[in-house]
């Protein structure tokens, strides 16, 4: 059992919900990164998802598309967020997910990434382009380190397939609240409610909602269905809103807390 397991254990011994937070690695920079994650941590963020920087990145909107090309520019590379993983164990035991697309993993080296992503105190993955039937190989590495790979049920996913995800799907699942990119949203979908009733009833693993979640009434209404909330595009957006700001850390943390409230 890893670290995403024993939160989601302890939060519902709680009876409470997980809070997860998305950041760019290397927006603006990775040292703010790092600030940014350790502040996380003491504000009671549950849990992070790092986002690896890629030229690509088809599940994202603008918001998280700019971050990406901003660190990709910084020279960021998944070997130096892995380092950065590294560096952060020194300081807090908070879990930690790297969110990547499959290119990097590949163009690293499946074993030899699983192996150091391990090493360095990475928990979990997250794939969007990687289909379960392809990463079988990689799945499989991971389990055997410990690192779980979280998969992705939609609003457009069958119950046979939701069946067949639930199954392999380590950590928690993620679920896609809507059928489009990430972005911060005015409204949740309708039928939200109605859709994450249809996975819990077919799993007993957390089910944590994301995509175009950017309100604090957004994140209570998801408790009350949900067990955690993903929000990445607002935190981004609040990051660049305050890029020239010495109070930076402060005020992406206010924002948090809020949301947490």
């Amino acid at each position: 059992m890893n670290r995403i397991e024993k939160k989601f254990r302890a939060l519902k011994r709680k009876n409470k919900k997980a809070l997860i937070v998305f950041i760019t690695a290397g927006y603006p920079s990775l040292s703010i990164t790092k600030k940014l994650i350790l502040e996380f941590d003491k504000i009671g963020v549950d849990i992070v998802e790092i986002g690896v920087p890629f030229s690509d990145p088809l599940a994202d909107g603008p918001v998280i598309q700019e971050s990406s090309q901003v660190a990709l520019q910084n020279k960021v590379t998944l070997g130096k967020i892995l380092g950065l993983v590294k560096e952060l164990r020194r300081f807090t035991d908070i879990p930690l997910a790297l969110m990547t697309y499959y290119n990097p993993i590949f163009c690293f080296g499946e074993r030899i990434f699983i192996r150091q992503a391990r090493a360095a105190g990475v928990d979990g993955l997250i794939i969007p382009d990687l289909p379960p039937e392809e990463g079988r190989t990689l799945m499989r590495l991971a389990h055997k380190n410990q690192v779980d790979v979280i998969s992705f049920i939609s609003p457009t996913t069958s119950r046979l397939r939701m069946k067949h995800i639930a199954g392999i799907s380590r950590g928690f699942i993620y679920y896609v609240s809507l059928t489009g990119v990430t972005g911060p949203r005015a409204k949740l979908p309708l039928d939200l409610q109605k859709q994450i009733r249809a996975v819990k009833q077919i799993t007993v693993k957390p089910v944590c909602v994301g995509f175009g979640v950017s309100s604090a009434s957004q994140v209570k209404k998801i408790y009350q269905i949900a067990d955690g909330v993903i929000v990445g595009s607002a935190i981004i957006k609040k990051i660049k809103q305050n890029l020239k700001r010495k109070d930076l850390i402060e005020r992406v943390s206010r924002y948090i807390r809020g949301l947490k409230q």
